[in-house]
């Protein structure tokens, strides 16, 4: 299975992004191992995510959620 997520940062910003391992994903964001836009806005929360079968339909879905 594969996963589009949004979480919210510490500084009430969000963060979509998608994994075909939700729970060591937000468990990388939440230490900081995952570089880029969440390590400096730790703690960060997961408020949503929903399952695909493919990464295709993940992409898409994050690319639509994205805008």
């Amino acid at each position: 299975m594969f996963y589009v997520y949004i979480i919210r940062c510490a500084d009430d910003s969000y963060y979509t992004g998608q994994t075909d391992h939700l729970e060591s994903r937000i468990s990388e964001h939440q230490t900081g191992e995952c570089a880029g836009y969440t390590s400096t806005r730790r703690p960060v929360e997961l408020i949503w995510s929903q399952e695909f079968f493919t990464r295709e339909e993940a992409l898409t879905a994050e690319r639509q959620i994205k805008g």
